[in-house]
């Protein structure tokens, strides 16, 4: 399932791209994605130009004039491509968006996913996005606003930060590096952390995140333009490296279980 930096590389690239676009058509082939009739969505997203594109958590907002948002979230996983006039399709996609200019972008969801076209006013009320937290890369995202967000807070830190009504866009696969850099056991409780730790695990989410996105991402997850990421197995800490030699001390890595999860973790490192 790609987090957020793989949203932070779409985004960036669909801004690039995008904007100012005015949209000619569509083809849906999974009505069950959406949030509205198939006719309604078409009806309502004709002749209406992207104004920008902003990543938050695990979903994409694609603002349109008009006072309209695109949602997309690609659930598991899926192919977001973007293509120019005269390019060859991808073989399979399940919803395709065309602009004027003969441009546009295909969506294949490995399994299900969310296109949904809602009016700005209902932002507030969309049952999937409203309670979204903010992103640990939004600039209001500070250190202050981390504190404030977790004091009091009894949860495990790992069950804290995977929680995206208090942190959105990490996922189970950067947590593992996350809590590692932090020097932090996945099933602390959250009021045990000391000043220092939280500092920590604040600066390791984004140290973590952005060394990622600097890399274009999971390689097995693709960009804008159908490029894989370039954030291998090689720039993990500790994460899927069962048995391998810790980074810091080179005590074996073990894979725990941690509620619903697994969690991999130096067992001398995160006590």
């Amino acid at each position: 399932m790609p987090e957020l930096p793989e949203l932070t590389v779409l985004s960036q690239q669909m801004n690039q791209e995008l904007i100012g676009h005015k949209v000619k058509g569509t083809e849906i082939f999974q009505p069950k994605n959406f949030n509205i009739t198939i006719e309604e969505f078409m009806e309502k997203i004709m002749n209406r130009r992207i104004l920008s594109v902003k990543e938050r958590g695990k979903w994409l907002f694609l603002e349109l004039d008009g006072a309209q948002f695109l949602l997309i979230h690609l659930g598991m996983g899926g192919d977001l491509l973007h293509f120019s006039p005269g390019d060859t399709l991808p073989e399979k996609y399940k919803f395709k968006l065309h602009f004027m200019n003969g441009s546009g972008f295909t969506i294949n969801f490995w399994w299900f996913g969310y296109i949904h076209l809602i009016d700005k006013k209902q932002l507030n009320t969309h049952k999937l996005t409203y309670a979204l937290g903010l992103s640990p890369l939004d600039e209001a995202f500070t250190l202050e606003y981390f504190k404030q967000i977790l004091n009091g807070r009894k949860s495990r830190v790992k069950s804290f930060l995977l929680n995206q009504k208090r942190v959105a866009g990490i996922g189970n696969v950067y947590v593992q590096d996350i809590l590692f850099r932090a020097q932090l056991h996945p099933n602390r409780k959250m009021n045990t952390l000391t000043v220092q730790e939280v500092e920590s695990l604040y600066f390791s989410m984004k140290k973590t995140l952005l060394k990622s996105i600097e890399k274009g991402g999971l390689i097995d997850e693709r960009d804008f333009y159908g490029n894989k990421g370039r954030f291998s197995e090689e720039d993990f800490l500790v994460a899927y490296k069962t048995g391998k030699h810790c980074p810091l001390c080179a005590t074996p890595i073990e894979k725990i279980k941690t509620g619903n999860t697994s969690s991999y973790i130096c067992p001398a490192c995160q006590k």
